[in-house]
């Protein structure tokens, strides 16, 4: 598998632990909690309006699957589930101006080894 675009970003095949026709699922790279992860159209659209209905059920289906193994895989009793859409609910404009305030504490973020290892846990539950 090849990079997939997210955004202005190229996500690594390390950090996807789950590939639909038409979604993926990636390990965040600064996680709120842990098991925070995206699940995300491979087509990318600007707004959540502009996905195709067999978009929608692709990745409300991923979103469905994965939300049962983290629950699971992180012994979670419940998830919180969202939709970030436009850049007043923080999509792109704000991902951007937190990447830049971020980028200056580079402790905060995981490594890539860090993503990859989570991300091989996670792809064990669907293969």
């Amino acid at each position: 598998m090849s990079a997939l675009p997210f955004g202005q970003h190229l996500i690594k095949a390390s950090a996807v632990f789950l590939r639909t026709e038409l979604c993926f699922a990636l390990v965040n790279r600064k996680p709120v909690l842990p098991g925070h992860v995206l699940v995300c159209p491979v087509r990318v659209v600007e707004r959540f309006r502009d996905l195709r209905p067999e978009e929608v059920a692709d990745l409300f289906k991923t979103v469905q699957r994965v939300a049962d193994v983290v629950e699971r895989h992180f012994q979670a009793t419940s998830l919180t589930i969202a939709i970030q859409d436009g850049p007043e609910a923080g999509q792109t404009v704000k991902l951007q101006k937190h990447d830049r305030e971020d980028q200056e504490t580079p402790d905060k973020w995981r490594t890539e080894e860090e993503m990859e290892t989570e991300a091989s846990h996670l792809r064990k539950h669907f293969d």
